[in-house]
């Protein structure tokens, strides 16, 4: 565990240094990408790695979390700082509303329910007049003369590299807290859950309660993430934040990277993310969807041959040396 978190600890600080070893616009704007998703793959594996409840509905607490920081922006001129927690607070309520009785089906029947409630949620921001529709809402732009003070509180900058720092404290606090998460007795009870409900509800654990509290704590990360975008991009339409591309790209990084470790989001992230933005650089409109095919590639390769992605592969790796060195001590032993 110890070790865990020193490897954390290296992470973060390569990647806070990263800004002040390159001012490139392309770079930086993949890390900000990077560490949103990457932070999203962490929401995400809470219900689905830890709880082994597949959700392909995480687009409904993004697209919630996106727009509740640009309508308190847009309707209200209040600092999207409130609509994060605003957007933080309705997602883990509407998880609460609709998790309860979607927790009563299994297996697949739970992950299609999840995707039909994202999709309703998306058809109700289509067709709701508050928050502009399918029109979209753009965010207002802060005049030049605006003080650095007046940017962070309304989270509008002059450069990207205040967006790198606030979006690496995000992505610090929630990998920290997933990482405690997965040694708690939480954790145990929601790996218990995972592996067999027959047999934690034989030991006392409720599993319909503590993957509520899972799913909760899932879609409030998610939405500040979600709020973070917003801002980040100045647009949002309910086919952007809510749609399916969202929750697959949440659900493809992590598997790739590795479900049910605090490092396969990351892993995932840190090769889609370049990918992407590399195919689109390079390539442009003609190279659309490019970075998904090599992506579904690679996905496909991994889980035909190593169904714990990256962080499977790097385990297999590590104890094969292993081996490899028990068996030369066991020769010099021998020799000797």
């Amino acid at each position: 565990m110890v070790k865990n978190k020193l490897t954390l600890v290296m992470v973060i600080a390569v990647l806070a240094v990263l800004p002040l070893v390159t001012q490139t616009k392309a770079v930086l704007n993949a890390l900000i990408l990077l560490l949103i998703f990457a932070t999203l793959g962490e929401a995400w594996n809470i219900i689905t790695g830890f709880a082994g409840q597949t959700s392909f509905g995480h687009a409904a607490f993004f697209g919630i979390g996106a727009y509740a920081a640009a309508v308190v922006f847009y309707r209200y001129d209040l600092s999207p700082w409130i609509g994060m927690l605003v957007g933080g607070i309705l997602s883990a309520i509407v998880a609460a509303i609709v998790s309860y009785p979607c927790f009563r089906l299994k297996g697949h029947y739970f992950a299609i329910a999840t995707l039909a409630v994202a999709e309703i949620v998306s058809q109700i921001f289509v067709s709701w007049r508050y928050v502009e529709g399918a029109t979209g809402i753009s965010i207002p732009i802060l005049p030049r003369t605006a003080s650095f003070g007046e940017r962070l509180l309304y989270l509008q900058f002059n450069d990207k590299v205040p967006w790198v720092y606030i979006c690496l404290a995000l992505f610090a606090a929630v990998i920290f807290f997933c990482s405690y998460l997965e040694n708690s007795r939480m954790g145990f009870y929601l790996k218990a859950i995972r592996e067999s409900h027959e047999v934690a509800e034989s030991i006392g654990i409720d599993p319909t309660r503590y993957k509520l509290y899972a799913m909760i704590i899932s879609a409030f990360i998610t939405a500040l993430c979600g709020s973070l975008y917003a801002q980040y991009v100045l647009y949002i339409d309910p086919f952007m934040t809510f749609s399916l591309d969202i929750s697959m790209k949440i659900v493809l990084l992590t598997v790739l990277g590795g479900i049910g470790n605090v490092f396969g989001p990351i892993i995932g992230a840190a090769i889609f993310i370049p990918l992407s933005e590399f195919t689109r650089i390079q390539l442009g409109g003609s190279g659309t969807g490019i970075d998904l095919m090599i992506y579904g590639f690679l996905i496909v390769l991994i889980t035909c041959f190593q169904p714990k992605g990256v962080i499977g592969i790097v385990q297999q790796l590590a104890d094969g040396l292993k081996q490899k060195d028990k068996g030369v001590e066991g020769h010099v032993e021998a020799a000797s």
